[in-house]
Formats: C-alpha cells, sequence, structure tokens
C-alpha cells in the first residue's frame, strides 16, 4: 500500500472528470426541471380552485416525506415496466431528482410568492394586465429576486444529493471515485479526493448565497 499516493488521482482525473460532469448535467437540469415544476406547483396551490389546491398540497408533503433514494431505485424499476423499454440511469435519475425536487421547491416559490406586497397584483390588473399576465411579469421577477439565495442553498443540497444515484450504477462523481478506489486499492487517497471536490464546490456555493443575502439587505 505504501504511503499517501497522490499519482493515482493524477491518473485518475479524465475517468473522474467524466463523472464529475455527469453529475453537473444530473444538476442543471433537476435544477431547471424542478424550479419549473415547482413554480407551476405552488401557483396551482395559490391560486388554483380547491381540488387542485389540495392534489398540490397532497402531492408536496407525499414527496417530501418519501426518502430521495427510495425514488431514485424505485423509478429505476419501475418505469421501463410501466412503458415496456429500459430508459437509460440518466433519464431516471434526473425523473426522479425532478418530481423530488419540485415538492421542495414549490415550498420555496409559495414564500417568495406570498412575500411579494399584495398591492403588486392589485396595481398590475389595474393597469390592465390579466391575472395570469401579472403572475408572469410582476409577481414573479419579484418573488424570486426575494428567494434567489434561498434556491441557490437548495441547489447545493441537490448536487450533495446527485451522489445517491450509485444506487442505479450511473457513472456519476462518486461512483467513479468508489470505482477508482476500489480498483487501485487506494480507498484514502480517492474519498478525501472526493471529499474535498464536494467541499470546494458547496463551500464556495455558500459564499455565493452570502453575497445573495447581503446584496438583498443592502
Amino acid at each position: 500500500m505504501g504511503g499517501f499516493d497522490l499519482g493515482v488521482i493524477i491518473q485518475a482525473l479524465p475517468f473522474l472528470g467524466e463523472g464529475l460532469a455527469t453529475s453537473f448535467a444530473l444538476l442543471g437540469l433537476a435544477m431547471a426541471g424542478g424550479i419549473l415544476l415547482g413554480t407551476l406547483i405552488a401557483i396551482l396551490r395559490l391560486a388554483g380552485p380547491a381540488p387542485i389546491r389540495w392534489l398540490a398540497v397532497a402531492y408536496v408533503n407525499a414527496l417530501r416525506t418519501v426518502p430521495l433514494i427510495m425514488g431514485i431505485f424505485w423509478l429505476y424499476l419501475l418505469v421501463p415496466l410501466v412503458i415496456g423499454r429500459p430508459i437509460g440511469a440518466f433519464v431516471s435519475a434526473l425523473v426522479a431528482f425532478v418530481l423530488f425536487e419540485a415538492a421542495f421547491y414549490s415550498e420555496i416559490v409559495r414564500a417568495g410568492i406570498e412575500g411579494v406586497p399584495r398591492g403588486q397584483m392589485a396595481a398590475a390588473e389595474a393597469s390592465g394586465m390579466s391575472r395570469a399576465q401579472a403572475f408572469v411579469h410582476v409577481i414573479l421577477p419579484q418573488a424570486f429576486r426575494r428567494m434567489l439565495p434561498v434556491l441557490v442553498s437548495q441547489s447545493i443540497a441537490l448536487f450533495q444529493d446527485t451522489s445517491l444515484v450509485y444506487v442505479i450504477g450511473l457513472h456519476d462523481f462518486m461512483t467513479a471515485t468508489a470505482v477508482t478506489a476500489n480498483r487501485e486499492g487506494r480507498l484514502v487517497e480517492l474519498y478525501l479526493f472526493a471529499a474535498a471536490v464536494y467541499f470546494l464546490i458547496s463551500f464556495a456555493a455558500s459564499r455565493l448565497v452570502q453575497r445573495l443575502n447581503a446584496a438583498q439587505v443592502i
């Protein structure tokens, strides 16, 4: 085994880089899909008819109580049975992340919308906008500015959660680390490197959240 071998990390960088690229692709697509679906759920919960509001509440509460790792695993197994063909580990993981993250993003968006003064909607409608136009052009832009730090914080957690895709064998950064560590017999070096990468990315994002919060205070 010998001492700490930095060379094994350097040799594995291309393979680890491919895994990190997969993690970032999953993060970006899951963020976009989760925020889009979460915004729709938040609007339906605030402005939809009663049955739709109840369904939106049930969706959010149900998804927030189920462990994400179970969602990833069961979607990977069940979706091919429903549609009759395999969809691949990346697509099934992405669907799971979008569905689960939408439940969390919807609560953030709902709080952001409720934080916009009610007079803004009345003023927009008085200027001739429909309720939908007022939401799109007046309420949502203000709400997203207010909740941007919280959205970034939730995305940090999402990035860390992408490591859960190992259960379905997707070649993300953590899976690439585990494969290399076991193949080379260098668990300490590889897992320390993985921890350092997750720390640096999460720390940089946390600093961004602090800057966004400071900008809003000013």
